[in-house]
């Protein structure tokens, strides 16, 4: 094997001029994004599971819960950039310091000012779930600023890895405009590959000298942020039971709508075959595919599909 094969070079801005790194392939179980990918396997596959995610999967997506998820997402990011700003100089972290690239909470608020116009702070808070997240990274923050790197891994590199095909999922279904209005929080204009940036910055976590206490404490923290995230999806599943049908803004079909036969859905083929059902999954893509509507319908959901995948094995 060649010396272009065994690494990979990015070149990534991180508002100090470009930044290279040789990207290796060989990792260590030892390295810090090695123990954060297997340490929140588990936690990965709960929130996979959870109704909010299956039902954005579907395209069935309930605007109100769409804007107060963007909320939820203001509140989260607000907190953990303040913490990150007060901690950008902390040999920790310091590494990991991207705002031009990685910050959000501005991008955001231009969401919510679409959604709820011009006085949109009056209009929007801070609930109960979101509040324990929130209260939980400024925590870290202040008493423990290493674990500010387990948040903004979870975060960040879930943004950049499923991010792009759930903006053009809630866009299709909610019938925002092509021109991004609404989703800016998905769009990273400062990052031209997210490949190379997800490389770098993981390489940049494994070069932090932490000894072994401190990255399973990095794993524990990671698992508590995914479990915030879980509560905050839980909170917005039982809003949504208040929420009226009507209310609904389905972007795909989902099973209620195909006659109640789940095999007709071309997201439940998608399921089958990352499950190993290939034959059985083949079988129906052949079918759908027989129809236009079919086509791009399988299409859609497998696409959303390998995103969220991509997002929860990274």
């Amino acid at each position: 094997m060649g010396e272009a094969e065994k690494m990979e070079t990015t070149t990534v801005s991180n508002g100090a001029g470009p930044v290279y790194k040789e990207k290796e392939d060989n990792v260590s179980p030892e390295d810090l994004s090695e123990m954060l990918a297997a340490g929140t396997k588990e936690v990965h596959e709960k929130a996979e599971n959870t109704q909010f995610v299956k039902d954005f999967l579907r395209g069935r997506i309930r605007k109100e819960l769409f804007k107060l998820g963007a909320v939820a997402l203001y509140y989260t990011y607000t907190a953990m950039e303040e913490e990150i700003e007060r901690n950008k100089d902390h040999p920790d972290f310091a590494p990991l310091y991207f705002p031009a690239e990685l910050h959000r909470h501005e991008a955001l608020a231009r969401d919510l000012e679409y959604f709820y116009g011009s006085n949109w702070q009056s209009k929007v808070r801070c609930s109960e779930a979101t509040q324990r997240y929130v209260d939980r990274i400024h925590e870290v923050g202040q008493e423990d600023p290493v674990l500010l790197v387990a948040h903004a891994y979870t975060r960040y590199m879930g943004d950049l890895s499923g991010g792009q095909v759930l903006k053009k999922v809630a866009q299709r279904a909610l019938k925002l405009p092509p021109t991004g209005e609404g989703l800016e929080f998905y769009q990273f204009d400062a990052i031209h590959s997210a490949k190379a940036f997800k490389q770098l910055y993981r390489s940049r976590m494994n070069e932090l000298e932490l000894d072994m206490e401190t990255k399973k404490n990095l794993v524990n923290e990671a698992v508590k942020a995914f479990q915030f995230n879980m509560e905050v999806f839980e909170e917005l599943e039982e809003i949504g039971k208040t929420i009226q049908e009507d209310a609904l803004d389905a972007g795909m079909p989902v099973h209620g709508e195909m006659g109640g036969d789940i095999s007709k859905c071309p997201y439940y083929a998608a399921k089958m075959a990352a499950s190993g059902g290939t034959a059985y999954a083949c079988q129906l893509a052949m079918a759908l595919l027989q129809h236009p509507t079919g086509q791009v319908l399988f299409a859609a959901c497998f696409a959303v599909l390998a995103g969220v995948a991509a997002w929860y094995l990274m």
